[in-house]
């Protein structure tokens, strides 16, 4: 009987929840996290191109989830296309890939585009998980292209200890370190494709 009642408590309590939803959009300080926390990507350095471009389902992502470690009120929202305007507007990126402004179009007329498209994105775990596909472009066509799948570290600690504070600092940071990974990645293949051609 105790435990009929635990259970009807905790479904009780579930719906309660559920049925008043407090939002918690994760992209919108997240250039100021970035900020916070700049000079810790250790990029290397690459030419890799003028502009970048983000498909509709990237710059439109939106991702929902819950957590039982932070109450089932609590809704975290990943926009991801978001994040990545952050990320290539940040200073270790910049210092890395140089100003790269936004192109309205990955089809260029002169130069070469960036383009990011992304796959999925979850958060489970107590973590985030990337896939992403990254391409370079310019008018002669695609130059460069490879898809990087990365699980971002995870952060139990501050889920668990820091309430909705902390777990939206650990979306925050999850994703940082995986976006960081795959973008070391890239600059690693491109120069290492780049070398290729050059000796060609």
């Amino acid at each position: 009987m105790y435990l009929k009642l635990r259970s009807f408590a905790a479904l009780a309590a579930l719906t309660m929840a559920t049925g008043c939803s407090i939002m918690h959009p994760v992209a919108e300080d997240y250039g100021q996290y970035l900020a916070n926390n700049k000079g810790e990507s250790k990029f290397q350095t690459v030419k890799a191109g003028d502009q970048y471009y983000l498909p509709a389902a990237t710059q439109n992502h939106h991702y929902e989830f819950r957590s039982a470690v932070t109450g089932y009120a609590n809704v975290w929202v990943v926009e991801f296309g978001k994040m990545l305007d952050a990320t290539m507007q940040s200073k270790d990126v910049v210092d890395a890939l140089g100003n790269v402004t936004k192109a309205a179009t990955e089809s260029p007329n002169a130069g070469n585009v960036i383009v990011f498209d992304l796959q999925n994105y979850t958060f489970k775990d107590f973590g985030t998980h990337v896939s992403l596909t990254i391409s370079v472009k310019n008018a002669g066509g695609e130059i460069f292209k490879k898809t990087y799948t990365v699980d971002g570290k995870t952060q139990g600690g501050k889920m668990f200890w820091g309430g909705a504070f902390g777990m939206k600092n650990a979306v925050q940071q999850s994703t940082k370190l995986a976006t960081d990974e795959i973008i070391t990645s890239f600059i690693r293949d491109l120069k290492a494709s780049t070398a290729v051609a050059s000796a060609k």
